[in-house]
């Protein structure tokens, strides 16, 4: 005759078995939907005319976030890389063109606006085409990371700005991914001349034609002059960061003056601030980080 521990056994143990029963389904299906996505093959690999016909859908739907030639953009990482962060398998990369990538600025194929909606045939020809310029060999480390982390944190003076993981200011971009996002040559250049090509907007960054990070000064009706950047705009207010990370919001028509400029708030570090070594470290660093 069962003891009266084991008749709770008994009517506790089916509960149990009901509450975690949808969780280990969910982790079977998981688990199935990878070894799924592991296994797909493009069915035109290594066929050239798919490849160059990739390209051209690549130009069409994909080089506004990623660059011509696939090696990263604004908003979209190099998928010239062997490794990349969102999976490396044929499989993974037609999941992620086709459904997009929640979390992330990667839409779901056809419903961003640009370019338009593919067919199943021009998403793999298009992963012919990445696989075509695909780097196989790791590139040469550009500097010294650990190094570069340090000046980043430290004399650079990089963190009273930008943000890596969560460490670091506000007031420019968020650098985590950027290693993933521009080119080593494109990472250089917004150190030495951070306003030829200004980077996208803080909380823009999920809307179709990000705003970018542009200086703006506004006077207030007391006369108080304030710096910083643009966060968010319309018709009748504007949001914005002060250069001591204070976040404003203001009525347009009470302002006495808005002026804007496409002049970064960012100095330009020369070769007499940060030498050509000390600057690679430091790039060494964020790709290291990116490619987490």
């Amino acid at each position: 005759m069962p003891t009266m521990s084991h008749q709770k056994i008994c009517l506790v143990w089916p509960r149990v078995l009901t509450s975690i029963l949808p969780s280990l389904l969910m982790l079977v299906t998981l688990l199935a939907s990878l070894t799924r996505a592991e296994e797909i093959r493009n069915p035109f690999s290594a066929d050239p005319k798919a490849a160059k016909a990739g390209e051209f859908e690549f130009r069409i739907n994909c080089a506004f976030c990623h660059g011509l030639g696939a090696r990263g953009g604004g908003r979209g990482p190099d998928l010239t890389r062997a490794h990349k962060r969102h999976g490396d398998s044929d499989g993974d990369l037609f999941q992620n063109i086709s459904q997009g990538i929640p979390g992330t600025v990667m839409p779901a194929n056809g419903t961003n606006g640009q370019g338009v909606g593919m067919t199943d045939d021009e998403i793999w020809q298009i992963i012919a085409y990445l696989r075509s310029v695909q780097v196989q060999a790791p590139a040469k480390p550009v500097g010294n990371a650990v190094h570069g982390k340090d000046l980043f944190y430290g004399d650079a003076n990089c963190s009273s700005c930008h943000m890596v993981e969560g460490k670091g200011g506000r007031l420019g971009p968020d650098l985590t991914a950027v290693g993933t996002a521009r080119t080593v040559e494109s990472l250089i250049e917004s150190v030495r001349n951070p306003s030829q090509r200004l980077a996208w907007g803080l909380s823009e960054s999920t809307k179709e034609f990000a705003q970018e990070y542009e200086t703006v000064t506004v006077v207030t009706p007391d006369g108080q002059e304030i710096k910083g950047v643009t966060l968010n705009e319309d018709q009748f207010s504007l949001q914005m960061m002060d250069t001591t990370e204070r976040i404003h919001l203001f009525e347009k028509d009470k302002l006495h003056s808005i002026q804007k400029s496409r002049k970064s708030l960012m100095p330009s570090y020369n070769p007499t601030i940060l030498n050509d070594q000390d600057l690679n470290d430091i790039v060494a660093y964020l790709l290291s980080v990116g490619m987490k």
